[in-house]
Parts: C-alpha cells; sequence; structure tokens
C-alpha cells in the first residue's frame, strides 16, 4: 500500500468523524441562528415539493442503507443464512432504486435553484459546492453498481464492510481491505467521508435537528388550562 492510500482509507475517515462532531459542536454554539435549511419556497415553489421529497427520501434511504449495509457484522448474515451473493444483489437493486429517487429529486432542486434568476441571486458559493458536491458522490456511487454487476460473488462488498467495520473499531489495519477496489469504489468512499467533513459548515446541519425531532414524540402534553 502507498503512504497516500493508507491515510485516505486509515487515517482520514477520522479526521473526517472528528470534523463532523466538533465542527457540529461548534457550529451550534456559536452560530445557532445560521443553523437552518434556508428554504428558499417563499422565493419560489416552483417543482420544490416534488424534488424535496424525492431527494429526502433517496438520500434518508441511502444513508440507513449504507448504514446497516457496512456495518452489521459478517458473521450475522451468515447466521441468519443471507449468501454474500444474495446480500450484493440485494444492495445493488435497493441502492439503484434510492439512489434513482435522489437523483432525481437532486436534478429537479438544481434546476430550480441555478435555473431562476431570484434563486441564483441569493444561492451562496457554498450552497453551490454543496449541492454538486452530493450529486458527484451519488454518481459515483451508481457507477459502482455497474462494476459489481460484473462480479456477483459479494467479496468485494464483504471487504468493503470489513473496511467500515475495522475504522469503527479503531483497528489500523483498515485501509488494506480496499487496496486492491476500483478506483470508483474509492473515490465514492473519498467523497462520502468528504461529506463529513464539509457537513458542519453548510446547511446541512439541519440533519441534526432532524433527528433530534424524534425526542418530542415522548414529550409530555402541554397542559391548557381555561380561565
Amino acid at each position: 500500500m502507498s503512504y497516500l492510500h493508507q491515510f485516505v482509507f486509515g487515517i482520514y475517515p477520522y479526521i473526517a468523524l472528528a470534523i463532523f462532531l466538533f465542527g457540529s459542536l461548534a457550529r451550534f454554539e456559536r452560530e445557532q441562528y445560521g443553523w437552518k435549511s434556508d428554504s428558499s419556497q417563499l422565493l419560489h415553489r416552483g417543482n420544490l415539493r416534488l424534488g424535496n421529497i424525492l431527494f429526502h427520501v433517496g438520500i434518508i434511504g441511502l444513508f440507513f442503507g449504507h448504514l446497516a449495509g457496512l456495518l452489521t457484522p459478517v458473521a450475522v448474515w451468515d447466521a441468519l443464512g443471507v449468501s454474500h451473493g444474495f446480500k450484493q444483489g440485494f444492495a445493488m437493486a435497493a441502492g439503484g432504486v434510492m439512489g434513482g429517487l435522489c437523483l432525481v429529486g437532486l436534478a429537479i432542486l438544481l434546476h430550480r435553484r441555478l435555473g431562476d434568476s431570484r434563486l441564483r441571486a441569493v444561492t451562496r458559493f457554498g450552497d453551490k459546492v454543496l449541492l454538486l458536491w452530493i450529486l458527484a458522490t451519488l454518481l459515483l456511487g451508481l457507477s459502482t453498481i455497474f462494476v459489481s454487476a460484473g462480479h456477483m460473488d459479494g467479496h468485494m462488498m464483504v471487504l468493503l464492510m470489513s473496511w467500515a467495520q475495522h475504522v469503527i473499531t479503531f483497528r489500523g489495519d483498515a485501509a488494506a481491505f480496499v487496496a486492491e477496489a476500483h478506483w470508483l469504489f474509492k473515490a465514492h468512499l473519498f467523497m462520502g467521508m468528504s461529506l463529513f467533513v464539509i457537513f458542519p459548515f453548510t446547511r446541512l446541519v439541519h440533519v441534526w435537528s432532524g433527528f433530534a425531532s424524534v425526542g418530542y414524540l415522548g414529550r409530555a402534553w402541554q397542559l391548557v388550562r381555561p380561565r
């Protein structure tokens, strides 16, 4: 392995996670008035609902699909009798559907934001970088489906799972598992990890609020007393 490969897939994940966590805390502490999604609905409604729904359904499905697919130990799938080939086929199908929804929604939102002069005027440079970064990450991820179709034995999928699980358990040999991976997989991993780096400095921070809102489900009833 080269030093660059070892850095990107063995050290960079921890740098990305540290910036993601501590950057989010610092952003919440110092810039609470900027902790928002910066909705542009009041300026232009066109195609917002359709694009928003498709994008969010797709990206949420991709997030939890990657989370479960990469971090569930291989031994669990083996104990359940799920073959590596079947899991890979299911992951390709589910990822293709969710990725397709996300891509269509993102294309609608990009066209809406960059095609309207009023929205384009209020769109910050960071917002454009974020949208294009997500688009590039998504396209790379969808491209890996065609690479995976050439080997349906599930071997590469197991290596990617081993890489992710070795990273989160702080084992130093994580980078070795993706040393021979196709460059599309490596590029997708790098772009995905870098999303965590830019997360605290963009409108993506509103995702934390979405998770925090789940706490309202167990909140006590508000008492309203008559006069």
